[in-house]
C-alpha cells in the first residue's frame, strides 16, 4: 500500500511539472464527459417533463372504438354500454362518447368561430376543465339533454367583456339549426406546461362543452356511437380496464368470440413516445461519446512522449533495482489519474450545462441528472485512462537499463 502511494504521488508530481501537456491532455476527457453528462441529464429532464405533461393530459384514459368489422355489422355503443362500464367495472370514473363540432355564436361584441363538444361524465377530466364559478354538467344533464354549456374565463371575457356570465344565454349556430344555451359554469385549463399547449391564441374562437345529449339540437343521432372515452382513478392498470371493457361490450352485444370493438390505451402511446425519446438520447450520447475515445486516444500519445522524455529516468530505477511492473504501474497511475482528474472536471462542467440548458426560459423544467450516470462517466473515465496508458506503460516497462541510459 505503501508503494502504491509512492507511484501516485510521483505521479502527482509528473503532472504538475507539465501542467499545460496534462490539461491539454485532460481536454478530450473533459469534452468527452460533460457532452454525455449534458445530453443524459438534459434527455432524462426533457423526458420527465414531457411525462408529466402528457399524464396530466391523458393520463388513465382510454379510447374505446368500434373497428371497421365492428362499424360494417353497425355494433355501437350506446347510453347503458356506459352505465354498465362505469358500474361494474373497478377504477373506472367516468365514461365520455365525444360529439363534437365548429359553428358560430354571436354576442354584444360581434359574431365568434364555435367548437362545440358534446360530452360525457368524463369530460371535465378529458378537457382538464378546472370550475372557477358555476358548475359542470352532470348526469342529470346528460340524461334530460339539458341545453346548458361550459366555457372559460378567456372566452367569456371575449364574449361579454366580464367572467361575471353565469345564466347567461348564447345562441349556438351549427349545420343552419340554431339553439340557445344557458352558461353554466366558467372553467380554466389546466396549466399543461409549455412542451404540450392547448392555447392556440385565436381570440376570435369560441370553446364550449355540453352533455351530449344536447347535441340532438343540431340533428345528432346521440343514442349510440362508435368512440367512447374512459377516464380511471390511476389505481389500476388501463391495459387491464379496456380488455374488462370490451369483453363486457361483447358480452352485452352478444359478440364473444368477434372482434367489433379496439382499444387505444394513452399509457401505450406514451411508453412508445418514451422509447423513441430514450432512442434519440441514447443516439446522441453515443456520438458524444466518441470524443471520449479521441480523448483516450490523446492521453496514450502524451504518456508515450512522457516514456521517451524520462527514458534515462527509467534506466536509472532499473539499473537500481526497480522491477518491470513498478515501473508500468507509476506510468498506469499517471494515465489513471489524468483520466480521473479529466472526468471530475467533466461532470462538474457537464451538470453546469444540464442546469444552464434546462433553464432556458422556452424549456424551464429541471435536469435529470443521476448518480448512475456521474458513477458511469466516472468508471468510465477511470477506464480510459487505464486502458490507454497500457501501452506506454509497457514500452516504458519494457526498456533494458543499458538501453535507457544511453539514451539522452
Amino acid at each position: 500500500m505503501a508503494q502504491l502511494a509512492e507511484y501516485l504521488k510521483m505521479a502527482l508530481q509528473n503532472i504538475r511539472a507539465n501542467k499545460g501537456r496534462s490539461l491539454l491532455t485532460m481536454l478530450g476527457i473533459i469534452i468527452g464527459i460533460s457532452s454525455v453528462i449534458t445530453i443524459m441529464s438534459v434527455g432524462s429532464g426533457f423526458q420527465g417533463e414531457m411525462n408529466r405533461q402528457l399524464n396530466s393530459i391523458a393520463g388513465g384514459q382510454i379510447c374505446i372504438y368500434s373497428n371497421e368489422e365492428g362499424i360494417k355489422r353497425e355494433e355501437y355503443m350506446n347510453a347503458e354500454d356506459f352505465a354498465a362500464i362505469e358500474q361494474e367495472i373497478p377504477g373506472v370514473t367516468g365514461t365520455s362518447p365525444i360529439f363534437s363540432d365548429t359553428g358560430t355564436t354571436q354576442s354584444s361584441k360581434g359574431q365568434f368561430d364555435l367548437s362545440v363538444t358534446g360530452g360525457g361524465t368524463a369530460q371535465q377530466e378529458i378537457s382538464k376543465w378546472k370550475v372557477l364559478s358555476g358548475r359542470y354538467f352532470n348526469q342529470s344533464d346528460i340524461d334530460t339533454g339539458n341545453k346548458v354549456c361550459v366555457i372559460s374565463k378567456k372566452d367569456a371575457i371575449s364574449l361579454f367583456g366580464t367572467d361575471d356570465v353565469l345564466g347567461m344565454s348564447l345562441e349556438f349556430s351549427l349545420y343552419q339549426n340554431t339553439s340557445d344555451f344557458t352558461i353554466i359554469g366558467i372553467v380554466e385549463q389546466e396549466n399543461m406546461g409549455n412542451m404540450v399547449s392547448m392555447d392556440y391564441g385565436d381570440v376570435k374562437r369560441i370553446s364550449a362543452d355540453i352533455p351530449y345529449t344536447a347535441m340532438e339540437n343540431f340533428g345528432y343521432d346521440t343514442s349510440e356511437t362508435s368512440y367512447l372515452y374512459i377516464t380511471t382513478d390511476g389505481s389500476v392498470d388501463t391495459g387491464d380496464v379496456a380488455n374488462k371493457a370490451i369483453a363486457l361490450l361483447n358480452q352485452r352485444h352478444y359478440s364473444q368470440g368477434k372482434t367489433y370493438f379496439d382499444m387505444e390505451d394513452f399509457n401505450d402511446q406514451m411508453q412508445q413516445i418514451n422509447s423513441m425519446l430514450n432512442m434519440i438520447t441514447g443516439f446522441i450520447a453515443l456520438v458524444a461519446g466518441i470524443s471520449l475515445l479521441v480523448g483516450g486516444i490523446g492521453v496514450m500519445n502524451i504518456m508515450l512522449v512522457s516514456v521517451t522524455e524520462r527514458t534515462r529516468e527509467i534506466g536509472i530505477r532499473k539499473s537500481l533495482g526497480a522491477r518491470t511492473s513498478s515501473v508500468m504501474v507509476q506510468f498506469l497511475a499517471e494515465s489513471a489519474i489524468i483520466a480521473c482528474i479529466g472526468g471530475v472536471i467533466g461532470i462538474i462542467i457537464g451538470v453546469l450545462l444540464a442546469y444552464a440548458v434546462c433553464s432556458i426560459p422556452t424549456l424551464g423544467f429541471a435536469p435529470g441528472i443521476k448518480v448512475s450516470t456521474i458513477l458511469i462517466a466516472t468508471l468510465f473515465s477511470s477506464g480510459i485512462g487505464i486502458l490507454f496508458g497500457v501501452y506506454p506503460a509497457r514500452k516504458a516497462a519494457r526498456l533494458s537499463p543499458i538501453e535507457a541510459l544511453r539514451r539522452n
